[in-house]
């Protein structure tokens, strides 16, 4: 490169890794102020270890592969000789070493949010092609309702809750549900 190009190309390249990094930073950001509480619940190790896009669950709040090797199954519930089931009750059990909640296991494929960014995950939530042909107002009944939704509030054990309180989060869902779910 002759001096005069050397410093263009060192300041385009800068210019391309600040807007770079600017994307990616801010990609996190919901435009909808009304959805960015959600995105940080529903984006938390609680909901994000079972919406996986895995043909595995995770576990913990480090997201690890899920110990025993489990994998999916053809209706989310685990393999035919190691049903979600066979460990995970009802209720947490083993002095709440073992999560438990009613109809305990993974949410589809197309309800996977792994890697989605704020608005993705909105867009996502409202597809009813991916989100189990809900509406609105049958998200809201789930996400308020659900037992197994509502056990990432009191999972017990050592593992961290959501950032917003569940009664905090049914507030915020309302509110975004009542204006149409803008992303």
């Amino acid at each position: 490169m002759t001096p005069t190009i050397a410093p263009t190309a060192r300041l385009i390249f800068a210019l391309a890794l600040l807007a770079t990094v600017s994307l990616t930073t801010n990609s996190a950001l919901a435009q909808s102020a009304l959805f960015q509480p959600l995105y940080e619940v529903l984006t938390h190790p609680r909901c994000m270890n079972c919406h996986t896009v895995t043909d595995f669950p995770r576990q913990g709040d480090d997201r690890r592969r899920h110990a025993q090797l489990v994998v999916r199954g053809t209706e989310n519930q685990g393999a035919p000789t190691l049903q979600c089931a066979a460990c995970h009750q009802d209720q947490n059990v083993a002095d709440d070493a073992v999560p438990g909640a009613p109809h305990w296991g993974l949410a589809p494929l197309s309800m996977g949010w792994e890697g989605l960014n704020a608005n993705q995950l909105c867009q996502a939530l409202k597809d009813t092609s991916k989100n189990g042909n809900r509406s609105l107002a049958d998200l809201f009944k789930h996400m308020s309702e659900d037992e197994l939704v509502l056990w990432g509030w009191t999972p017990g054990g050592n593992r961290t809750t959501p950032p917003l309180s569940q009664p905090d989060f049914v507030e915020a869902l309302k509110a975004w549900v009542d204006a149409g779910g803008p992303c």
